[in-house]
Protein backbone atom coordinates (compact mmCIF):
# COMPACT_ATOMS: atom_id res chain seq x y z
CA UNK A 1 0.00 0.00 0.00
CA UNK A 2 3.06 2.48 0.63
CA UNK A 3 4.65 1.64 -2.51
CA UNK A 4 1.17 2.26 -4.29
CA UNK A 5 0.93 5.83 -2.63
CA UNK A 6 4.56 6.47 -3.74
CA UNK A 7 3.86 5.59 -7.43
CA UNK A 8 0.87 7.88 -7.36
CA UNK A 9 2.60 10.63 -6.10
CA UNK A 10 5.38 10.49 -8.48
CA UNK A 11 2.72 10.18 -11.33
CA UNK A 12 1.67 13.67 -10.11
CA UNK A 13 4.59 14.82 -9.70
CA UNK A 14 5.01 15.06 -13.90
CA UNK A 15 2.46 17.24 -14.08
CA UNK A 16 4.06 20.32 -13.40
CA UNK A 17 5.63 20.02 -17.27
CA UNK A 18 2.26 19.87 -18.69
CA UNK A 19 1.73 24.07 -18.96
CA UNK A 20 4.98 23.83 -21.00
CA UNK A 21 3.38 21.38 -23.39
CA UNK A 22 0.42 23.18 -23.53
CA UNK A 23 2.34 26.60 -24.05
CA UNK A 24 1.71 26.65 -27.91
CA UNK A 25 -1.79 27.18 -26.98
CA UNK A 26 -1.48 30.01 -24.76
CA UNK A 27 -3.09 33.22 -25.18
CA UNK A 28 -5.90 31.33 -26.93
CA UNK A 29 -6.22 33.45 -30.33
CA UNK A 30 -8.52 30.63 -32.46
CA UNK A 31 -10.94 28.00 -32.33
CA UNK A 32 -7.92 25.79 -33.38
CA UNK A 33 -6.35 26.89 -29.61
CA UNK A 34 -9.88 26.40 -27.87
CA UNK A 35 -9.90 22.66 -29.74
CA UNK A 36 -6.66 21.60 -28.57
CA UNK A 37 -7.09 22.74 -25.11
CA UNK A 38 -9.88 21.26 -24.54
CA UNK A 39 -8.09 17.51 -25.95
CA UNK A 40 -5.24 19.16 -23.20
CA UNK A 41 -8.33 19.18 -20.43
CA UNK A 42 -9.13 15.65 -21.70
CA UNK A 43 -6.29 14.42 -21.34
CA UNK A 44 -5.67 15.51 -17.65
CA UNK A 45 -8.79 13.66 -17.21
CA UNK A 46 -7.54 10.41 -17.89
CA UNK A 47 -4.42 11.18 -16.89
CA UNK A 48 -6.05 11.27 -13.24
CA UNK A 49 -8.11 8.23 -14.02
CA UNK A 50 -5.64 5.73 -15.04
CA UNK A 51 -3.71 7.19 -11.46
CA UNK A 52 -6.59 7.06 -9.32
CA UNK A 53 -9.00 3.75 -10.75
CA UNK A 54 -6.78 1.06 -11.74
CA UNK A 55 -9.93 -0.90 -12.69
CA UNK A 56 -10.66 1.25 -15.77
CA UNK A 57 -7.50 1.02 -16.93
CA UNK A 58 -8.78 -1.19 -19.81
CA UNK A 59 -10.44 2.10 -20.77
CA UNK A 60 -8.70 4.91 -19.56
CA UNK A 61 -4.65 3.73 -20.94
CA UNK A 62 -5.78 3.30 -24.01
CA UNK A 63 -8.27 6.77 -24.14
CA UNK A 64 -4.68 8.52 -22.75
CA UNK A 65 -2.63 7.04 -25.59
CA UNK A 66 -5.00 8.07 -28.09
CA UNK A 67 -5.39 11.81 -27.13
CA UNK A 68 -1.62 12.24 -26.86
CA UNK A 69 -1.52 10.26 -30.17
CA UNK A 70 -3.72 12.60 -31.66
CA UNK A 71 -1.55 15.21 -31.10
CA UNK A 72 1.31 14.00 -32.36
CA UNK A 73 -0.20 13.66 -35.47
CA UNK A 74 -2.26 16.40 -35.70
CA UNK A 75 -0.64 19.41 -33.95
CA UNK A 76 3.23 17.61 -34.08
CA UNK A 77 3.10 18.44 -30.52
CA UNK A 78 5.32 15.32 -29.58
CA UNK A 79 5.95 16.04 -25.71
CA UNK A 80 2.24 15.12 -24.21
CA UNK A 81 3.18 11.65 -25.40
CA UNK A 82 5.92 11.88 -23.40
CA UNK A 83 3.41 10.95 -20.11
CA UNK A 84 1.81 7.97 -21.24
CA UNK A 85 5.73 6.97 -22.29
CA UNK A 86 6.54 7.21 -18.38
CA UNK A 87 3.42 6.53 -16.72
CA UNK A 88 1.40 3.76 -18.78
CA UNK A 89 5.05 1.91 -19.55
CA UNK A 90 5.83 2.08 -15.76
CA UNK A 91 2.38 0.56 -15.02
CA UNK A 92 2.81 -1.85 -17.44
CA UNK A 93 5.68 -3.24 -15.79
CA UNK A 94 3.58 -4.93 -13.48
CA UNK A 95 1.87 -7.01 -16.23
CA UNK A 96 2.56 -10.02 -18.87
CA UNK A 97 4.71 -8.37 -21.30
CA UNK A 98 2.60 -8.66 -24.32
CA UNK A 99 0.54 -5.61 -22.79
CA UNK A 100 3.74 -3.52 -22.83
CA UNK A 101 4.24 -4.61 -26.55
CA UNK A 102 1.27 -3.44 -27.57
CA UNK A 103 1.46 -0.60 -25.95
CA UNK A 104 5.20 -0.29 -27.09
CA UNK A 105 3.89 -0.59 -30.87
CA UNK A 106 0.87 1.86 -30.98
CA UNK A 107 3.11 4.51 -29.06
CA UNK A 108 5.44 4.46 -31.70
CA UNK A 109 2.98 3.93 -34.37
CA UNK A 110 1.69 7.48 -33.42
CA UNK A 111 5.05 8.93 -33.29
CA UNK A 112 5.63 7.63 -36.58
CA UNK A 113 2.62 8.46 -38.49
CA UNK A 114 3.10 12.11 -36.94
CA UNK A 115 6.76 12.16 -38.32
CA UNK A 116 5.11 11.35 -41.87
CA UNK A 117 2.55 13.90 -41.59
CA UNK A 118 4.76 16.58 -40.61
CA UNK A 119 7.69 15.79 -43.08
CA UNK A 120 4.74 15.92 -45.91
CA UNK A 121 3.62 19.55 -44.72
CA UNK A 122 7.89 20.79 -44.30
CA UNK A 123 9.68 18.35 -46.91
CA UNK A 124 13.08 18.08 -45.30
CA UNK A 125 12.42 19.17 -41.90
CA UNK A 126 13.51 15.89 -40.46
CA UNK A 127 17.09 16.60 -40.26
CA UNK A 128 19.76 16.31 -37.48
CA UNK A 129 20.56 19.59 -37.94
CA UNK A 130 16.87 20.91 -36.87
CA UNK A 131 16.98 20.90 -32.98
CA UNK A 132 12.48 19.81 -32.81
CA UNK A 133 14.23 16.19 -34.49
CA UNK A 134 17.23 15.98 -31.90
CA UNK A 135 14.35 16.59 -29.28
CA UNK A 136 12.55 13.33 -30.47
CA UNK A 137 15.12 11.56 -28.72
CA UNK A 138 13.72 11.82 -25.35
CA UNK A 139 10.07 10.49 -26.61
CA UNK A 140 11.33 7.70 -28.34
CA UNK A 141 13.09 6.27 -25.53
CA UNK A 142 10.71 7.01 -22.75
CA UNK A 143 8.84 4.67 -22.62
CA UNK A 144 11.84 1.45 -22.69
CA UNK A 145 13.33 3.00 -20.28
CA UNK A 146 10.51 3.86 -18.12
CA UNK A 147 9.30 -0.03 -18.32
CA UNK A 148 13.03 -0.85 -17.80
CA UNK A 149 13.09 1.09 -14.38
CA UNK A 150 9.85 -0.02 -13.14
CA UNK A 151 10.62 -3.97 -13.74
CA UNK A 152 14.03 -3.67 -12.13
CA UNK A 153 11.88 -2.05 -8.69
CA UNK A 154 9.62 -4.97 -9.23
CA UNK A 155 12.41 -7.42 -8.96
CA UNK A 156 13.91 -5.59 -5.78
CA UNK A 157 10.62 -6.07 -4.32
CA UNK A 158 10.21 -9.22 -5.22
CA UNK A 159 13.29 -9.91 -3.92
CA UNK A 160 12.33 -8.45 -0.87
CA UNK A 161 9.63 -9.93 -0.49
CA UNK A 162 11.48 -13.52 -1.22
CA UNK A 163 14.19 -12.45 2.14
CA UNK A 164 11.10 -12.12 4.24
CA UNK A 165 9.12 -15.61 3.29
CA UNK A 166 12.64 -17.27 4.18
CA UNK A 167 13.08 -15.66 7.49
CA UNK A 168 9.64 -17.02 8.35
CA UNK A 169 10.71 -20.38 7.40
CA UNK A 170 13.95 -19.90 9.33
CA UNK A 171 11.89 -19.17 12.44
CA UNK A 172 9.65 -21.88 11.51
CA UNK A 173 12.37 -24.37 11.30
CA UNK A 174 13.75 -23.24 14.50
CA UNK A 175 10.73 -23.94 16.13
CA UNK A 176 10.49 -27.39 14.84
CA UNK A 177 14.28 -27.78 15.56
CA UNK A 178 13.62 -26.82 19.47
CA UNK A 179 10.15 -29.34 19.91
CA UNK A 180 12.27 -31.83 18.35
CA UNK A 181 15.49 -31.52 20.57
CA UNK A 182 13.87 -30.71 23.67
CA UNK A 183 11.81 -34.53 22.97
CA UNK A 184 14.84 -36.40 22.07
CA UNK A 185 16.73 -35.26 25.01
CA UNK A 186 14.22 -34.82 27.77
CA UNK A 187 11.24 -36.77 27.17
CA UNK A 188 12.46 -39.84 28.19
CA UNK A 189 14.05 -38.73 31.19
CA UNK A 190 10.40 -36.92 32.50
CA UNK A 191 8.46 -40.12 31.50
CA UNK A 192 11.01 -42.08 33.69
CA UNK A 193 10.23 -39.52 36.42
CA UNK A 194 7.17 -40.11 36.69
CA UNK A 195 7.47 -43.90 36.27
CA UNK A 196 9.85 -43.55 39.37
CA UNK A 197 7.15 -41.09 41.30
CA UNK A 198 3.94 -43.90 41.05
CA UNK A 199 6.19 -46.51 42.56
CA UNK A 200 7.61 -44.64 44.95
CA UNK A 201 4.11 -44.17 46.08
CA UNK A 202 3.46 -47.73 45.73
CA UNK A 203 6.66 -48.49 48.16
CA UNK A 204 5.65 -46.19 50.59
CA UNK A 205 3.09 -48.12 51.62
CA UNK A 206 4.64 -51.99 50.61
CA UNK A 207 8.29 -50.91 51.21
CA UNK A 208 8.98 -47.43 53.02
CA UNK A 209 12.57 -48.67 53.41
CA UNK A 210 12.81 -48.56 49.65
CA UNK A 211 11.50 -45.33 49.09
CA UNK A 212 14.80 -43.25 49.73
CA UNK A 213 16.63 -44.83 47.13
CA UNK A 214 14.16 -44.11 44.76
CA UNK A 215 13.50 -40.54 45.56
CA UNK A 216 17.38 -40.45 45.47
CA UNK A 217 17.41 -42.07 41.90
CA UNK A 218 14.68 -39.20 41.28
CA UNK A 219 16.47 -36.26 42.09
CA UNK A 220 19.38 -37.26 40.48
CA UNK A 221 17.17 -37.60 36.91
CA UNK A 222 15.86 -34.15 37.82
CA UNK A 223 19.03 -32.12 38.47
CA UNK A 224 19.78 -34.00 34.81
CA UNK A 225 17.76 -32.51 32.82
CA UNK A 226 18.03 -29.53 34.53
CA UNK A 227 21.49 -29.66 33.33
CA UNK A 228 19.96 -30.98 29.57
CA UNK A 229 17.89 -27.86 29.49
CA UNK A 230 20.60 -25.47 30.15
CA UNK A 231 23.06 -27.28 27.35
CA UNK A 232 19.81 -26.29 24.86
CA UNK A 233 19.47 -23.02 25.63
CA UNK A 234 23.15 -22.61 25.29
CA UNK A 235 22.75 -24.84 21.61
CA UNK A 236 19.81 -22.37 20.70
CA UNK A 237 21.94 -19.30 20.55
CA UNK A 238 23.99 -21.16 18.18
CA UNK A 239 23.09 -20.19 14.24
CA UNK A 240 21.72 -23.19 12.88
CA UNK A 241 22.36 -23.63 8.82
CA UNK A 242 19.34 -22.55 7.53
CA UNK A 243 20.28 -19.13 9.50
CA UNK A 244 23.67 -19.47 7.98
CA UNK A 245 22.56 -20.33 4.39
CA UNK A 246 20.18 -17.03 4.41
CA UNK A 247 22.56 -14.94 5.52
CA UNK A 248 25.34 -16.23 3.81
CA UNK A 249 23.40 -16.41 0.10
CA UNK A 250 23.04 -12.23 0.25
CA UNK A 251 26.64 -12.08 1.19
CA UNK A 252 27.61 -14.30 -1.80
CA UNK A 253 25.03 -12.48 -4.53
CA UNK A 254 26.57 -9.13 -3.57
CA UNK A 255 29.76 -10.49 -4.53
CA UNK A 256 28.23 -11.82 -7.50
CA UNK A 257 29.11 -15.92 -6.66
CA UNK A 258 26.27 -18.08 -6.98
CA UNK A 259 25.19 -20.27 -4.25
CA UNK A 260 23.54 -23.59 -4.84
CA UNK A 261 23.29 -26.77 -2.84
CA UNK A 262 22.16 -30.38 -2.11
CA UNK A 263 20.28 -32.13 0.68
CA UNK A 264 19.56 -28.50 2.56
CA UNK A 265 16.36 -29.97 3.93
CA UNK A 266 17.97 -32.93 5.23
CA UNK A 267 20.54 -31.06 6.63
CA UNK A 268 18.39 -28.94 9.03
CA UNK A 269 17.41 -31.93 10.84
CA UNK A 270 20.42 -32.82 12.59
CA UNK A 271 21.14 -32.34 15.72
CA UNK A 272 21.31 -28.45 16.78
CA UNK A 273 24.96 -29.22 18.15
CA UNK A 274 25.85 -30.78 14.92
CA UNK A 275 24.24 -27.47 13.22
CA UNK A 276 26.32 -25.32 15.34
CA UNK A 277 29.93 -26.32 14.86
CA UNK A 278 29.29 -26.95 10.97
CA UNK A 279 28.18 -23.05 10.98
CA UNK A 280 30.84 -22.07 12.17
CA UNK A 281 33.01 -23.44 10.09
CA UNK A 282 30.82 -23.13 6.78
CA UNK A 283 30.58 -19.35 7.34
CA UNK A 284 34.42 -18.92 7.24
CA UNK A 285 34.80 -21.15 4.46
CA UNK A 286 32.35 -19.20 2.20
CA UNK A 287 33.63 -15.80 3.49
CA UNK A 288 37.25 -17.41 2.02
CA UNK A 289 35.29 -17.85 -1.17
CA UNK A 290 34.36 -14.20 -1.69
CA UNK A 291 37.48 -12.59 -0.62
CA UNK A 292 40.46 -14.73 -2.23
CA UNK A 293 38.98 -17.82 -4.55
CA UNK A 294 37.36 -15.36 -7.30
CA UNK A 295 34.84 -17.98 -7.86
CA UNK A 296 31.93 -17.72 -10.19
CA UNK A 297 29.41 -20.33 -8.08
CA UNK A 298 29.61 -22.25 -4.91
CA UNK A 299 28.16 -25.51 -4.09
CA UNK A 300 27.57 -26.85 -0.61
CA UNK A 301 26.18 -30.58 -0.49
CA UNK A 302 24.90 -32.24 2.86
CA UNK A 303 25.24 -35.75 3.39
CA UNK A 304 25.24 -38.41 6.21
CA UNK A 305 25.39 -42.21 6.57
CA UNK A 306 25.38 -44.05 9.71
CA UNK A 307 28.46 -43.37 11.47
CA UNK A 308 29.00 -39.59 10.21
CA UNK A 309 27.98 -35.99 8.97
CA UNK A 310 29.48 -34.84 6.03
CA UNK A 311 29.33 -30.85 4.05
CA UNK A 312 30.97 -30.34 0.87
CA UNK A 313 32.35 -26.80 0.25
CA UNK A 314 32.70 -26.74 -3.60
CA UNK A 315 33.73 -23.93 -5.63
CA UNK A 316 34.98 -23.19 -8.92
CA UNK A 317 37.48 -20.37 -8.22
CA UNK A 318 41.47 -20.63 -8.58
CA UNK A 319 43.74 -22.33 -6.66
CA UNK A 320 45.66 -20.97 -3.82
CA UNK A 321 48.16 -21.27 -0.93
CA UNK A 322 45.62 -22.06 1.59
CA UNK A 323 47.46 -21.45 4.80
CA UNK A 324 48.48 -17.62 4.44
CA UNK A 325 50.74 -15.78 7.06
CA UNK A 326 48.41 -14.24 9.82
CA UNK A 327 45.48 -16.15 8.47
CA UNK A 328 43.18 -18.03 11.59
CA UNK A 329 40.50 -19.22 9.25
CA UNK A 330 41.86 -22.80 8.01
CA UNK A 331 43.07 -23.60 11.50
CA UNK A 332 39.66 -22.03 13.44
CA UNK A 333 37.79 -24.50 10.87
CA UNK A 334 40.16 -27.68 11.54
CA UNK A 335 39.99 -26.48 15.14
CA UNK A 336 35.78 -26.49 15.43
CA UNK A 337 35.44 -29.82 13.60
CA UNK A 338 38.29 -31.51 15.84
CA UNK A 339 36.82 -30.07 18.81
CA UNK A 340 32.98 -32.09 18.15
CA UNK A 341 35.89 -35.36 16.85
CA UNK A 342 35.42 -34.37 13.20
CA UNK A 343 37.74 -34.17 10.34
CA UNK A 344 38.57 -31.17 8.23
CA UNK A 345 39.90 -31.38 4.94
CA UNK A 346 40.85 -28.56 1.86
CA UNK A 347 42.04 -29.53 -1.52
CA UNK A 348 42.59 -28.48 -4.69
CA UNK A 349 40.68 -30.14 -8.00
CA UNK A 350 39.56 -29.97 -11.23
CA UNK A 351 36.77 -27.45 -10.37
CA UNK A 352 38.35 -25.13 -8.44
CA UNK A 353 38.66 -26.16 -3.91
CA UNK A 354 36.86 -28.38 -1.83
CA UNK A 355 36.34 -27.98 1.60
CA UNK A 356 35.31 -31.28 3.39
CA UNK A 357 33.72 -31.25 6.61
CA UNK A 358 32.67 -34.24 8.99
CA UNK A 359 31.18 -34.85 12.15
CA UNK A 360 30.81 -38.58 13.96
CA UNK A 361 27.20 -39.41 15.04
CA UNK A 362 26.96 -39.65 19.04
Amino acid sequence: MKNFKKRKATGYIWLVYLPFAMSDYFPIKSQTDWFWVGMGLLFLVSYVLVTEVPRWHVITMPLELLITGIFSIFAFNNYLIIFPGWQIASLLARRPKKYFHWFLGAYYLFIISGLIRYNSYYPGILSFHNMNVVGLLFPLISPIFAYSLARSMVRQNQLHQTNRRLQTIVQRDEHERIARDLHDTLGQSFSMITIKTELAKKLLQKAPEKVVPELDDIEKTSRQNLQMVRKIVNDLHQKSISETLLEQSKNLAAAEVLLTTNNEEMALKWPTVIQGRFTAAMTEALTNVIRHAKAQSVQISFTSDARHYQVLIQDDGRGHKFERSGSNGIRGMRARMLEGNGKFEIVRNRKGTLVTLSLPKE
